[in-house]
């Protein structure tokens, strides 16, 4: 990843709160990532950019496949090395691998591209790349489609990956031309204190003044209030991922 302010790196002060409050990947969306690497005949190489403390890391290894971990956050990687261990993880951005030329068979961002410089990621990850690799792209969104939903993101930001869809598909560059792309939708159980420790895990929040982040924590107790979240009360938060997929062009 590279980040255009502080923002990427921030994870790294809240990496024990982004670990148990964000939510995991669907492994049927990971696998479906992975189904050019997984139907080359041999036992792929996966490269987690922008991989955090694992989230998406230990799916990889579960569907399969060797994983090699890269963030440009050490603290993230520190807390990666814990989670999912015996997996080589690596300082470095989408832009500035450290891998060498044509090592892996699919390079896997989650929760990242909206980071990224498209263009100069697109060719550092098309180097790293075998000959037909897979670029996969990965997030997890609350659904909006809920109402309570909308206003959460009132409150907290809708966050880069939104604001980007807003304008498209994730953009690509050479080697890459096409995104193939698959929705799963689900929902998960939560308490007012994993939806108070998910939005202490975005970067906003992270980044944002003390005063900013008591403005924060007061709009989040009206809402959790109104919608009759005390204690151990759950509720559904509906989520929408949204993969993508592309193969390197040959020339």
């Amino acid at each position: 990843m590279v980040s255009r302010d502080n923002s990427s790196t921030s994870f790294g002060a809240v990496a024990d709160v982004y670990e148990s409050a964000r939510p995991e990947y669907p492994s049927a969306a990971v696998e479906w990532l992975l189904e050019p690497a997984l139907g080359a005949g041999r036992r792929p190489l996966v490269a987690d950019v922008g991989a955090g403390t694992g989230k998406l890391t230990r799916i990889i290894t579960a569907a399969g496949c060797d994983a090699v971990a890269v963030d440009p956050d050490p603290a993230m990687l520190d807390a990666l090395r814990v989670a999912v261990p015996g997996v080589p993880a690596h300082v470095g951005t989408a832009e500035s691998l450290p891998l060498d030329d044509g090592s892996v068979d699919a390079v896997l961002l989650g929760q990242a591209w909206h980071w990224v410089e498209p263009v100069a990621a697109s060719r550092e990850i098309g180097r790293v790349l075998r000959p037909g690799g897979t670029l996969g792209l990965i997030w997890n969104i609350r659904d909006e489609s809920e109402p309570w939903v909308r206003r959460l993101n009132s409150v907290v930001s809708r966050g880069g990956a939104l604001a980007m869809f807003d304008d498209g598909p994730p953009p690509i560059a050479e080697p890459f031309r096409q995104l193939d792309e698959e929705r799963w939708t689900w929902t998960r159980v939560v308490n007012r204190s994993q939806l108070t420790d998910l939005v202490r895990s975005r970067s906003f929040y992270i980044t944002a003044t003390a005063d900013e982040r008591n403005c924060i924590d007061r709009d989040l107790a009206t809402l959790f209030d109104e919608l009759g979240l005390h204690r151990s009360t759950t509720i559904d938060l509906p989520y929408v991922t949204r993969a993508f997929r592309s193969t390197t062009t040959t020339p």
